[in-house]
């Protein structure tokens, strides 16, 4: 396994990804285990595919409200250890050279991240990363422009850098807005702050509980894409679409496609229904039963199948490396 941590191997693999029309994975994480399992699936999909190198993108938040994940990788909660903690976790995984991901390729990033809350993790932290989320949107939208600016002059020559125009839509939190000028707007944002990657609202919606039920914007995503003249957009809210509508999403310029809540609900529910199951063994007191490294094993491997599939769906069998 390779870590990416420089912006030209970065803009290389996105490349990759734009001429084998396939889209790059963004699995966040918020536990060990998790970024193991992120690992396991890419290994999988290597070993299926007969692809010598897997490229995707090991993903955390810092103190993003709706969902903290830096936070929640330690108990201690506090977002740095638990940032750092995941990058030496990444690092022991593969140091050595017969380590069991030898396959995957790591561009770590950092998403959601808050221009005000999150200094740290946007500048002392990219010696760890390949790509940023420069996450203004909650911010009035001159603001936006001139921080996200700033910080792609600052630091774009260093990582890969995504920015956001307005608010995406958060189950049960907030609500995307929708207008005719997006698609004008959204071209002029890029224009003006010279990120590399648009995190658009496609319609969907983030920490989604069900799967499909929304309408994905495929003209939108289309049109956008003509107007710039090559895919650059990043999908969140992954996790409400369904397997029909996740079909062809780099044809219509997603490059990169970014996905948690469902993968963890899944792990979780299966690793559950296991515990569930072994009820009376543990009530007698059987150690292998009640430990946890059982109910944690489950849930990689439950999280990593989800994520074999996601990566199937967004064109990993096309890759030629």
């Amino acid at each position: 396994m390779t870590i990416i941590t420089r912006r030209e191997e970065a803009l290389e693999y996105t490349e990759l990804f734009r001429n084998c029309k396939a889209s790059m994975a963004i699995f966040c994480t918020a536990a060990h285990w998790n970024t193991e399992a992120i690992l396991l699936a890419g290994q999988r999909i290597a070993e299926k595919y007969h692809l010598a190198k897997v490229p995707l993108s090991v993903a955390m938040t810092f103190t993003y409200p709706y969902m903290p994940q830096a936070k929640r990788i330690t108990y201690s909660g506090n977002p740095q250890a638990g940032f750092l903690s995941n990058m030496a976790h990444l690092k022991a995984l593969c140091a050595a050279p017969d380590s069991p991901y030898a396959n995957v390729v790591v561009l770590p990033h950092l998403d959601h991240a808050d221009p005000k809350r999150d200094q740290w993790a946007l500048t002392e932290g990219l010696p760890y990363l390949a790509t940023v989320m420069f996450d203004a949107q909650k911010y009035p939208l001159a603001d936006n422009l001139e921080w996200t600016r700033d910080y792609v002059a600052s630091y774009g020559k260093r990582v890969l850098v995504e920015g956001i125009m307005e608010q995406l839509s958060v189950a049960g939190r907030t609500q995307a807005v929708q207008h005719d000028s997006y698609i004008e707007q959204a071209v002029n944002y890029m224009a003006e702050t010279k990120v590399d990657l648009l995190v658009a609202d496609l319609g969907t919606e983030q920490q989604s509980d069900h799967i499909g039920g929304v309408q994905y914007l495929k003209a939108r995503a289309q049109a956008i894409t003509e107007q710039l003249g090559d895919a650059r957009l990043v999908l969140h809210g992954t996790s409400s679409l369904s397997v029909d509508q996740m079909q062809g999403l780099a044809n219509d310029g997603v490059i990169r496609v970014n996905m948690w809540t469902r993968i963890v609900r899944e792990a979780g529910q299966h690793a559950a229904r296991n515990l569930i199951a072994r009820h009376e063994e543990i009530e007698a007191g059987d150690f292998e039963a009640a430990e946890s490294h059982r109910y944690l094993q489950d849930s990689t491997e439950a999280a990593a199948d989800v994520m074999v599939e996601v990566m199937e769906q967004i064109g990993y069998p096309k890759l030629r490396l």
